[in-house]
């Protein structure tokens, strides 16, 4: 039984062969380039914290700054 405010999608696959052609959705632009990879910022980011003398407390801000710091450069 669905519930009454579910939305539903498709109740049956499609027999049918369409002509249109479903795209992946285009990169929004609060969203990361490819080119910067979650393991780039990582690094970035414990050099940052290395260089802080390895205080804690401060992991977003190097995260962030990481990140910053990459958009920059591409």
């Amino acid at each position: 039984m669905i519930p009454e405010r579910a939305h539903v999608i498709m109740k049956a696959p499609a027999r049918r062969k369409i002509a249109t052609v479903v795209t992946a959705p285009t990169a929004a632009p609060h969203v990361l380039p490819t080119a910067v990879a979650e393991s780039d910022i990582a690094r970035r980011a414990y050099e940052l914290y290395e260089q802080r003398g390895c205080t804690h407390g401060h992991e977003m801000h190097d995260w962030l700054r990481a990140e910053r710091e990459l958009r920059k450069s591409i």
